[in-house]
């Protein structure tokens, strides 16, 4: 860890669902991870598939199914529960999660259900993280990436977690993310830099709250 980062600093934890490693996903997840630095963040970044080689079982019957022989309890259980942040960078396929991103979430169900004997203790370090979403996609077109924006969204509510932030970027081919002329890399980077300093509202009828979202004007 860089000697100027606090030991005591919120930890930002960067996970790639696609296999590509020199792909857009990764080159998004990467300009993150830099941003993060560039503010004294602890950062990491971790590519799924290093992790995740197998899909949920249904151990509920009590037909002693072993989970797959992988390492996504180390995955969950001590990089994501101890972070405070999380971005996932996932490309999107078929208008949804790659099926790395999506099978982190489908077996995290293990280690939360009731029957597990940490349950208690897991839910707890599910809760009231941050969380940022980065996506690759070969359209332009707006809803291509709204599926998966929601499924974060409705992880978010379901967790008390604070959505802070999405970066589209548009290539198809190894890295074109970069000529994107939106600049996706640069906004992945200011995601990555502001990540715990950005300002979060999502109001319900009765929240008390000012009349100004950025104070109040002259």
């Amino acid at each position: 860890m860089d000697s100027s980062v606090s030991p005591s600093s919120p930890r930002l934890l960067v996970l790639v669902g696609s296999p590509r490693r020199d792909g857009n996903s990764a080159l998004l997840a990467q300009a993150v991870e830099r941003g993060a630095q560039q503010a004294g963040t602890p950062v990491a970044v971790h590519f799924l598939d290093d992790f995740i080689s197998g899909f949920l079982r249904d151990e509920r019957a009590g037909d002693a199914v072993a989970q797959p022989d992988d390492r996504y309890g180390e995955l969950f259980l001590d990089l994501f529960l101890p972070a405070q942040g999380i971005v996932f960078c996932t490309p999107v396929y078929w208008y949804g999660m790659s099926a790395q991103t999506k099978a982190f979430f489908d077996r995290s169900f293990t280690y939360y259900a009731a029957s597990h004997p940490r349950s208690r203790k897991v839910l707890a370090g599910m809760a009231d993280k941050r969380l940022g979403l980065t996506l690759a996609s070969e359209e332009s077109y707006p809803g291509a990436g709204m599926g998966i924006t929601h499924q974060i969204q409705e992880f978010a509510r379901y967790t008390h977690s604070q959505f802070v932030g999405v970066v589209h970027g548009i290539g198809n081919s190894r890295g074109e993310v970069a000529r994107d002329p939106r600049q996706p890399l640069a906004a992945a980077e200011a995601l990555g830099r502001e990540f715990f300093t950005l300002g979060y509202s999502d109001y319900r009828l009765d929240t008390p709250r000012e009349h100004h979202v950025w104070g109040h004007g002259k």
